[in-house]
C-alpha cells in the first residue's frame, strides 16, 4: 500500500513535465523531480530508519509512474490524430 504514493506522484510529475517546451529542462526537471518526491516517500514511510537504498526503489517507482503517465498521454494523442 506504501508504494502507490510514489508511483502516484510520478504520474502526476510526467503530466506536469509534458507542459515544458524545451526539452533538456524538460529532462532535468523529471530528474529532479522524481529523485525529491522518491527521497520524501521514502521519509514519509519511515524507510529512510532501516536504510537509505530505499530511496533508489522509490525513486524508481516514481520514474515508472510518470513513464507511464507519459506514454499514455503520447498514445492517446496519436489516437486523437
Amino acid at each position: 500500500m506504501e508504494e502507490i504514493f510514489p508511483f502516484a506522484a510520478g504520474a502526476i510529475i510526467g503530466l506536469l513535465v509534458l507542459r515544458i517546451r524545451s526539452t533538456a529542462l524538460r529532462i532535468a526537471v523529471f530528474v529532479v523531480l522524481c529523485a525529491l518526491v522518491g527521497a520524501l516517500a521514502s521519509f514519509l514511510a519511515g524507510e529512510l530508519e532501516i536504510s537509505w537504498a530505499f530511496v533508489t526503489v522509490d525513486a524508481g517507482l516514481v520514474w515508472l509512474g510518470a513513464v507511464v503517465a507519459v506514454s499514455l498521454a503520447a498514445a492517446r494523442r496519436l489516437v486523437q490524430r
